[in-house]
């Protein structure tokens, strides 16, 4: 996500040019998509998208995440900035108050915009060993803040985070308040993977890009069913960074500014994000083993006027960039895999938080091949966050109407048009 400061500082002329630009119609989607090249053959390439409010009763605080249980769609997680997260059920229109799962807001620092409980992820086994994940934002004793990434235990008769079973795996130093990253999920391989900011302010003041001595602006991968020597986790032999000198091995790619949202695709394995822009550009990448992405040389696919370091390095490009004339904070998503929307298979859904336009791509072996094609701009609903249910259905995150601290929020089911 981005400051406060980004959107206040946008002219109300700008802001709305930005919305006009986007073709937004009065029920919020955009006109339909010509088909285009890398569609299944006779559907449109990119469909038009619908959203229905899910639990539309309840009224979320800043909610900027929904996880689900493996296996189990009728628990929906909602990820509350300030530190909670409660369950409800996606189907339950009705509902009117939700079940708090957990409540650890004395403990998450949420002072800035960019601070507070921001991922959540539930161990593969969890239905066996009850255990899942968090990645905060925390003061230390010592009053410097730190990213921390925690595990705990369900207790098995309430159904709700068990107080005492917090147990800190990593904590990383973070001077200030932004770029803190923040999305903690698994791979398909088992291993815990964490995408972790460059430490904030702007322009990488720590040079934390391109330095493997750091865990700042990289993804990492580690191995959270087992520990190795001091650390309560193990890292995995096939790591790119094992034995190399001075890099720390936890590291899976680097050179990422502050990935804000990742995922990875169901059928494929493919690690997908978002990675925030500095001024002019905002990227989604497709995230690799060993890959170096650039940052500070470089942002997006242009040299960065300040970064140190040959622009022209052997960095991975973006699958797809866009510039600030079309929005200035993007949000990863995912590729959909729902077998109730075949017309969406395969297009890589994303956003950006302060146009609130939505766009898909469709790629292949990273390679742009579609799109993008804008696909639907929200009204007055800034995009925190995606989330995808066991069954493949995706759902929207928002912010309504602006990024205060005290702003409601709301969580929506993706369809098209057809199935209005």
């Amino acid at each position: 996500m981005r400051p406060t400061r980004l959107l206040a500082a946008l002219p109300f002329a700008a802001s709305m040019a930005l919305l006009a630009a986007a073709g937004a119609t009065q029920d919020g989607g955009t006109a339909p998509a010509a088909p285009a090249p890398g569609a299944p053959a006779g559907k449109p390439a990119f469909p038009r998208l619908s959203l229905q409010r899910v639990a539309p009763e309840i009224a979320f605080r800043r909610p900027v995440q929904v996880v689900f249980e493996p296996g189990v769609d009728a628990r929906m997680y909602v990820v509350e900035q300030a530190g909670r997260v409660l369950v409800v059920d996606p189907q339950d229109r009705a509902a009117k108050e939700p079940t708090v799962f957990m409540d650890i807001r004395p403990q998450v620092n949420s002072r800035g915009n960019e601070e507070g409980l921001l991922s959540v992820a539930f161990h593969p086994d969890f239905a066996k060993n009850g255990t899942f994940f968090t990645y905060y934002t925390s003061i230390n004793a010592e009053r410097r803040r730190r990213n921390v990434l925690s595990r705990w235990k369900v207790d098995p008769d309430t159904k709700a985070a068990k107080p005492g079973t917090e147990e800190v795996l990593l904590s990383v130093d973070d001077p200030y308040s932004n770029h803190n990253g923040g999305t903690v999920l698994f791979g398909r391989d088992g291993m815990l993977y964490l995408s972790c900011g460059d430490g904030g302010a702007a322009n990488d003041p720590l040079q934390a890009g391109q330095d493997l001595s750091t865990l700042l602006a990289k993804v990492l991968r580690i191995d959270v069913d087992r520990a190795e020597g001091d650390r309560p986790y193990g890292i995995p032999k096939d790591n790119p960074f094992v034995g190399v000198d001075g890099a720390r091995p936890e590291i899976w790619a680097y050179g990422l500014r502050n990935v804000w949202r990742m995922s990875f695709d169901r059928k494929t394995g493919e690690l997908w994000g978002g990675d925030v822009g500095q001024n002019e550009y905002e990227e989604v990448d497709l995230i690799v083993k060993g890959g170096n992405y650039g940052w500070n040389p470089r942002e997006g696919l242009h040299a960065f006027a300040g970064g140190k370091g040959a622009p022209d390095a052997k960095f991975i490009d973006p699958v797809v960039e866009y510039g600030h004339g079309e929005g200035v904070s993007i949000t990863g998503g995912y590729v959909s895999r729902c077998a109730a929307q075949p017309e969406l298979d395969g297009i890589y859904l994303y956003a950006d938080l302060v146009s609130c336009r939505v766009w898909g791509i469709r790629a292949e072996a990273g390679k742009l091949v579609a799109g993008p094609e804008l696909m639907h701009t929200t009204r007055n609903q800034l995009p925190t966050s995606f989330g995808e249910a066991h069954d493949g259905t995706l759902y929207l995150v928002t912010f309504e109407g602006s990024q205060d601290s005290r702003a409601k929020g709301a969580v929506w089911r993706i369809g098209t048009s057809r199935q209005r």
